[in-house]
């Protein structure tokens, strides 16, 4: 007890227990999110709980993930199929509503998550039949839709990969082996430097319970051609050519693996570009399905190549012939995303620019980080060509949906390097400015959105809307909703999803 001079209350401890829960809602955030991977191969979901906190205090908006518990993995789907290369939806849909019955949460437990389409899951009427099995909670879920560059990616990331290359600052090879496909992403310093595949993987071939062929794909074929093996529907594969097959196959891999793809076979198979020869490699890793054999985390046959594959490649590791260490980074098959973490930030209509705030909202459209460096002297076709590199390495084609460009403004406020800047995304966003129906949106960390986007409009005559925030902090793997402005304070609400990995060593 104490005394004072003037009439006083004192709350009771169920007030103060509320002003303590109200305090700590205002900096802390915890979501239940969902990731779920369709692949060619394999399917599988994963349950988090994650606790985003406010960056420090005061009035930032800026969240970052400070925990992140893994609530409930599911089993290993082989992805199902009905007929030649169509995914069963109904079969896919039975497997998720059980996984929601075993994990004990229900739609509604369910605050956002990221769906991640690969391979045979992104033609077109698998694609659409996926889609629909989320339609209802379109809102809560950010899709990816990943080809080859941005599989790389986000399995360089996932594996764990990036991130054992920022802490023991090495040069980390990721090796991504599929069951079609093959990814490589370089990594240093925590970046992901470059990213490359070809069509290598475990699933080429698969048999049924008789241990005949039941289906080939293509690359297969084009293996057991270069060596005068003959494949067909319905018939057995001897060992013989089985074991020839395998052999080719981690040649090819070996191959790429020592930047050294030159064969007329390897040049077939190649999916993208070659990784470049420089920097020298430290050590590699392996994520995806044949990496589980690999790491000796998985031992039973699925009725394909994929045991085999694993079997080989360690023997050609084990004898050197790809001459660098093996670290384990902790993701093999769920080199994937946990889900993604949301937060909203409130933006000034008073520094940005909306040039029709009548066509808001606009929801979960993905970013591209531009790599440059804007506090130096730079030229429009330096940002152009930037923005040409990041639709590369999200596997987007410029101008043929929604896509926010981010990057960090720094320097002069000059009007010749915003005009510059201004002029570079026109350039690189060549198709989106003359198709009036798609927005021109750019996100900056720096304090120049409204001039920005007065260049846009008022000299370089850009007709369609034009979006431009400035003082948000982006990074590639976010998606924005950009939301209706408020007219009493012309303030925009921001949604911010930022797809989450799960960590080394993480269970």
């Amino acid at each position: 007890m104490h005394d004072l001079e003037f009439e006083h209350l004192h709350m009771t401890p169920e007030q103060e227990q509320e002003m303590a829960e109200t305090i700590w809602n205002q900096d802390n955030v915890e979501l239940t999110t969902v990731g779920v991977d369709v692949g060619s191969s394999t399917s599988h979901l994963m349950f988090s709980k994650v606790h985003l906190q406010r960056l420090s205090e005061g009035l930032s908006s800026r969240f970052v993930v400070v925990n992140r518990e893994v609530l409930w993995r599911s089993p290993i789907l082989l992805t199902p199929y009905q007929t030649g290369n169509t995914i069963d939806s109904d079969e896919l849909q039975r497997f998720f509503s059980n996984a929601y019955r075993e994990a004990r949460l229900e739609p509604d437990d369910i605050d956002t998550g990221a769906v991640i389409l690969t391979g045979e899951a992104l033609k077109r009427e698998n694609a659409r039949a996926i889609a629909d099995l989320f339609a209802e909670e379109s809102g809560k879920f950010v899709c990816a839709s990943a080809g080859h560059h941005l599989e790389a990616l986000m399995a360089a990331n996932g594996s764990g990969a990036v991130a054992v290359s920022r802490q023991d600052h090495k040069t980390i090879l990721n090796i991504d082996v599929g069951g079609g496909t093959v990814k490589l992403g370089l990594c240093h310093g925590g970046r992901l430097l470059a990213t490359s595949a070809f069509a290598v993987g475990g699933r080429l071939i698969a048999f049924d319970e008789d241990d005949r062929m039941n289906r080939i794909e293509g690359p297969a074929r084009q293996i057991a051609d270069d060596i005068g093996i003959s494949l067909e529907l319905g018939e057995k594969l001897s060992n013989d050519d089985r074991k020839a097959i395998i052999k080719r196959m981690v040649e090819v891999i070996v191959a790429y693996a020592n930047r050294e793809p030159d064969d007329s076979l390897c040049q077939a198979l190649s999916l993208t570009e070659h990784l470049p020869r420089d920097p020298a490699i430290d050590a590699i890793t392996f994520s995806g399905g044949v990496s589980e054999f690999i790491y000796e985390r998985e031992t039973e046959d699925h009725g394909d190549l994929g045991k085999s594959l694993a079997h080989e490649l360690r023997h050609a590791l084990g004898h050197k012939r790809i001459p660098h260490p093996v670290y384990d980074p902790g993701q093999g098959i769920r080199a994937t995303v946990v889900g993604a973490s949301q937060f909203t930030v409130q933006v000034s209509g008073n520094t940005i620019f909306i040039s029709n705030p009548e066509q808001l909202p606009i929801r979960n459209v993905p970013v591209a980080h531009l790599d440059i460096d804007l506090t130096v002297d730079f030229t429009a076709q330096d940002v152009s060509d930037h923005i040409a590199a990041a639709h590369t390495r999200l596997d987007m084609t410029e101008g043929e949906q929604h896509l926010a460009i981010a990057f960090r403004w720094g320097g002069d406020p000059l009007h010749a390097r915003l005009h510059a800047l201004a002029s570079g995304i026109c350039q690189g966003l060549s198709n989106t400015v003359a198709d009036e129906s798609l927005p021109l949106i750019i996100v900056m960390d720096g304090d120049a959105g409204k001039t920005i986007g007065n260049i846009l409009v008022r000299e370089l005559c850009v007709k369609g809307e034009v979006i431009s925030i400035d003082n948000v902090q982006l990074r590639e793997f976010d998606f924005i909703d950009v939301g209706e402005m408020i007219p009493e304070s012309r303030v925009v609400p921001l949604i911010i999803k930022s797809l989450l990995f799960t960590q080394p060593g993480q269970a």
